[in-house]
């Protein structure tokens, strides 16, 4: 046990005043040699003076504040160590893309791609609200998940570390829809923010970065060294929830189109390059709200394999019950006084 006021103990020995204190005033009686000897009362006076101390020592405890700190312990469950990688660009504000119509190319200004595009640019609730929404429930399902994230335009914010407290990742989650994004998007770096979440702890079960945005990007050297290095040191693997936009080409090629003209699209790009790192990686891509939810379902359903974390106790206060027994002691002592006999009848 700990205390917030530990100097208060040292009045501690101020308890023991009760042990010390006469006793009250005594009844006129006709000759004191006629009482007989009572050891009931006897008894009783010193049972109420350990009460005085009892209480005495509790309203001291009490107020130096004792608590038990917070602990570890060891738990085992069914599930994995996962950071979401959370897209806050502008884009992801705007409503999801939704599929091409069939033989319709979406690459020049024709009547079918201006009326597709218009379209599109009516559809629903911004991907970025609709994510978040299905991202809490995924999470609400995950009881043995340990969650981190990060969210991402320019730069990447380490917004949550790893926590399994269900109301603390809710809340990270609801605090992404404060303000609007920016215009650009750095996939590479808030993916190295993600994998280096990982340095320095225990392999413990199943390890995931969960990109989920609406843009590819084009990663230079340097920065595809790094996230190669990481993933393949920290055994992470990678899943890519694609929240597809209006103008977006999508992850799969089209029909005749060249495999060289992939690095011309970042999205190809980035997709390549993830399948190309040689760790887990899946890619789902959503197209409207009811996809989303299916790639988010298929996740749930893949990573169950047995974990092992250390799940934090909090800081348990005790200075309540430790001032009800001082209160209760006092009310004894008050009842005993009421008791008393003031006079011979």
């Amino acid at each position: 046990m700990s205390f917030e006021h530990p100097w208060l103990l040292w009045l501690l020995p101020l308890a023991l005043l009760p042990l010390l204190a006469r006793p009250g005033r005594a009844l006129d009686n006709a000759w004191a040699a006629l009482m007989p000897r009572d050891r009931t009362s006897v008894l009783l006076g010193w049972a109420l003076r350990i009460v005085g101390v009892l209480a005495l020592a509790a309203l001291n405890v009490g107020m130096a504040g004792p608590y038990w700190p917070e602990y570890d312990i060891e738990r085992v469950g069914k599930g994995a160590e996962i950071v979401l990688v959370l897209d806050r660009s502008r884009s992801m504000d705007q409503g999801f893309g939704g599929a091409r119509p069939a033989g319709v190319a979406m690459k020049g200004t024709g009547p079918e791609a201006i009326d597709y595009y218009m379209r599109q640019a009516r559809m629903g609730e911004p991907k970025g609200k609709v994510a978040r929404q299905l991202l809490s429930e995924f999470i609400a399902k995950r009881q043995d998940d340990r969650f981190g994230m990060i969210v991402f335009s320019t730069l990447p914010i380490r917004v949550l570390e790893f926590t399994q407290k269900n109301e603390a990742i809710q809340a990270a989650i609801a605090a992404g829809d404060v303000g609007r994004g920016l215009s650009e998007t750095n996939i590479g770096l808030a993916l190295q923010s993600a994998l280096s979440s990982f340095v320095d702890r225990p392999y413990t079960g199943s390890r995931i970065a969960m990109l989920v945005s609406d843009g590819g990007d084009r990663l230079d050297t340097d920065a595809r060294e790094r996230i190669a290095y990481l993933a393949r040191k920290h055994r992470v693997a990678i899943y890519w929830i694609y929240l597809r936009s209006a103008n977006s080409p999508g992850l799969t090629l089209e029909k005749g189109e060249a495999p060289e003209n992939v690095e011309a699209v970042p999205e190809y790009a980035l997709h390549r390059f993830f399948e190309s790192l040689g760790t887990s990686y899946r890619a789902y891509e959503a197209s409207d709200p009811e996809a989303l939810k299916k790639a988010i379902e298929a996740v749930n359903r893949l990573e169950n394999l047995p974990i092992t974390y250390l799940d934090t106790m909090p800081r348990r206060d005790v200075s309540a019950p430790v001032l009800g027994v001082a209160f209760g002691c006092i009310l004894l002592l008050l009842a005993a006084n009421l008791a008393e006999i003031r006079r011979w009848a």
